[in-house]
């Protein structure tokens, strides 16, 4: 099926060609000949009259510019004639191909009988949006808002975010000489994470400080290259189960775990059995065991999002999926070489993050339940802090599944350490709902429920762990110290975590309860107002012009990510297709990840000047809203450009929306970068820039 006909596409289905064989027949075909020939050359490929909002925008590109547009406010470059589009590597081959199909095409056309001057050929027209309607124009900027009403992670963390690096002082990419970059690393280089030389200078690894982010002065400006043999990935779902061995050619867990059904090497693939090291017969029973050891939990109803704490392949995030239940898997970047890669590989979503000095990049009070199997955290020194980090980010009245062999072992190691548990827990407040044993995996879980109020913490006889203070922020993130400390509990019932989020799905499309309409929303409407607008706004964009218009093949699309998140709209649009998407919300923007959360989506907070805590190649749609423009004021917009072609994955795709200026310098930049340019739009000062990631990689190394 044709992702988009044109003009003569059209006519071309309603007439069939007919053959003639006069003389007055060939000139007729001649002269028509000459005139398609014409036509095509002048892009004259969609009636003068059919309006560029009326179509698909793949139809709008081909249309012919007005003439007060822009210059260059209309391109498409080498749009796909089909819905599966060759490998990137073959394109180049499939040209001589395509011009002959135009050829027959124009020929065609030119067969047709005339048409009447009032016949229109039978197009189908769709109300595209590109860019909100005038009532929802403040949709294209976050306003200013009152003092107070929105702050920002940075202004809760107490986080600088001045200007880094002046912009200005940018290389213009056109003269950049790309090169690819000299790590130890290699194709698995995470700046943030493989920082060798910060590394080295750390005076202890005792808290893992040697697994946390050290990033770079200056954002990196080489390329990652590509693994040996490196090919598009397996779709999803057959990745949960296989992936190509090339695209992550490592084999340490296979020596570590694979008697534990984590991943084994099959031929060309590696292969995922749906193992873990407490659940060897498969994550589904497992799954299905918790739930009958406490019914509340209600996997994709009541629980809905879930934190997984040292989650190996992620096989638990994985089949999470089946029971309607998100799952936020990390794991850190250490001797369990490539495990969160694994993970991405396979379309299951994950960060590389450790349990170390730092608060995780989450707000406080958001996951409905926290796991951790065999994780090799140890929740029970000092004070209990790295479990007093999982209270500050687990719901009230949300669940701990702790599954390790101090639960269900008499060792005396373990004995020892389950009864420091039961002391700490009990200080915190956490009640003990269930303590089973799995007869098929031989393993056992211990299922805690934190709080919904402060009665327990009032009736302490000793404050330890003590209540944190006033000041200390539940949703300060970013670069902030652990404490040993417990936040109060909401006592106004009109602010959040005094009650259950609704069922999902119900939860997704509602404003949140506490979201009050006496604040001014992010675009300045009331709150609950601007999230439905905001929700509108993506619905209607994702069904009348990226499901169609762009000629995105959605069945290669299984990672996603919103660059700038705001309500999470862009992501609870898609909830229906078999993707998921990593919302994040800039530090530097107003933070409404709380309310991410609440509708049943996930996400963390980031800094785009520093790179993002994943692996290469990630992600296949990468979407970025008035992100550029803001980010490029603070740092430079080459390395942020560079970050995203580490992250997309090769035949990934960028959507870009902003001003035109920074349009421009975006595509300029990519095209450097020798991706493919599927089409540039705009209207008045509002552009879209829909790119592509080759597999090219340049031939020489940075020193």
């Amino acid at each position: 099926m044709a992702l988009g006909h044109t003009r003569l596409d059209v006519r071309r289905q309603q007439h069939a060609s007919s053959s003639c064989c006069s003389a007055p027949g060939v000139a007729a075909f001649v002269g028509l000949c000459l005139v398609a020939v014409w036509m095509a050359s002048s892009a004259l490929v969609t009636p003068a009259d059919f309006s560029p909002f009326q179509a698909p925008l793949w139809r709008r590109a081909a249309a012919p510019a007005e003439a007060n547009a822009p210059p260059a406010a209309v391109r498409e470059e080498e749009t796909a004639a089909d819905d599966q589009e060759p490998p990137v590597a073959d394109r180049q081959q499939a040209g001589s191909t395509e011009k002959a199909k135009g050829a027959d095409e124009k020929q065609s056309a030119a067969e047709k009988p005339e048409e009447k001057p009032d016949e229109k050929p039978k197009v189908k027209k769709v109300e595209a949006e590109v860019f909100p309607d005038a009532k929802d124009a403040e949709l294209l900027n976050q306003t200013a808002t009152e003092p107070g009403s929105w702050r920002t992670q940075a202004a809760e963390s107490n986080t600088e975010t001045n200007e880094r690096t002046n912009a200005s002082s940018s290389v213009p990419a056109a003269s950049h000489s790309w090169k690819l970059c000299d790590v130890d690393a290699g194709a698995d280089y995470i700046p943030c994470l493989d920082n060798v030389e910060a590394i080295r200078k750390l005076r202890s690894d005792k808290h893992y400080e040697h697994r946390e982010r050290h990033c770079p002065e200056e954002a990196p400006t080489c390329l990652v290259p590509l693994p040996p043999g490196y090919r598009s990935p397996i779709r999803w779902p057959e990745s949960r189960d296989q992936i190509w061995y090339s695209n992550v050619p490592h084999t340490k867990l296979v020596e570590y775990k694979g008697h534990q059904n984590w991943v084994n090497v099959s031929g060309e693939h590696l292969v995922f059995p749906g193992g873990g090291t407490q659940f060897k017969r498969g994550a589904l029973h497992y799954i299905d065991f918790i739930q009958e050891a406490k019914k509340d939990v209600a996997w994709g109803k009541r629980t809905r999002v879930v934190l997984d704490v040292g989650c190996g392949v992620a096989s638990f995030g994985g089949y999470l999926f089946d029971r309607d239940v998100l799952t936020m898997s990390f794991a850190p970047k250490d001797e369990h070489e490539a495990q969160v890669q694994f993970a991405l590989e396979r379309g299951i979503p994950a960060i590389s993050a450790v349990m170390g000095t730092k608060r995780l990049p989450f707000p406080g009070g958001v996951f409905d339940a926290v796991h951790c199997a065999r994780c090799r955290v140890p929740w029970h020194i000092e004070g209990g802090k790295l479990l007093l980090e999982l209270n500050r980010l687990l719901r009230p009245g949300g669940y701990f599944v702790w599954s390790a062999t101090p639960v269900y072992q008499k060792l005396p190691e373990d004995v020892e350490i389950w009864e420091a548990m039961s002391v700490l827990t009990r200080s915190m407040c956490w009640n003990l709902v269930n303590k089973v044993k799995d007869r098929v995996n031989r393993v056992g879980a211990a299922i805690f429920q934190k709080p919904m109020d402060n009665r327990c913490y009032d009736r302490r006889s000793a404050a330890n762990p003590p209540l944190c203070g006033e000041s200390d922020n539940p949703d300060a993130a970013w670069n902030v110290s652990l404490q040993s400390c417990m936040h109060r509990l909401p006592r106004d019932p009109t602010m959040r975590g005094l009650r259950w989020p609704e069922e999902w799905p119900l939860r997704v499309e509602r404003p949140p309860y506490w979201l009050k309409s006496s604040e001014t929303g992010v675009y300045g409407k009331p709150a609950p107002e601007d999230f439905q607008a905001d929700y509108e706004h993506w619905k209607r964009v994702i069904s009348n012009s990226y499901m169609e218009g762009l000629g995105i093949d959605w069945s290669s699309v299984r990672n996603v990510m919103d660059m700038k998140a705001v309500y999470g709209g862009f992501a609870a649009a898609l909830r229906n297709m078999k993707v998921w998407v990593m919302n994040v919300v800039p530090i530097d923007s107003p933070d409404t990840l709380p309310i991410i959360y609440e509708r049943g989506l996930f996400g963390l907070y980031h800094d785009w000047c520093e790179s993002f805590s994943t692996y290469p190649r990630s992600y296949d749609l990468v979407h970025a809203n008035h992100l550029f423009s803001k980010i490029k004021k603070r740092c430079q917009l080459l390395g942020v450009i560079v970050e995203v072609d580490r992250i997309v994955r090769p035949e990934g795709r960028l959507i870009v929306r902003d001003d035109m200026e920074t349009i421009r310098e975006v595509e300029s930049i990519v095209k450097s970068l020798h991706w493919e340019v599927r089409l540039s739009y705009s209207q008045e000062n509002e552009g879209l820039l829909f790119v592509q990631k080759t597999m090219w990689r340049p031939n020489t190394s940075s020193s």
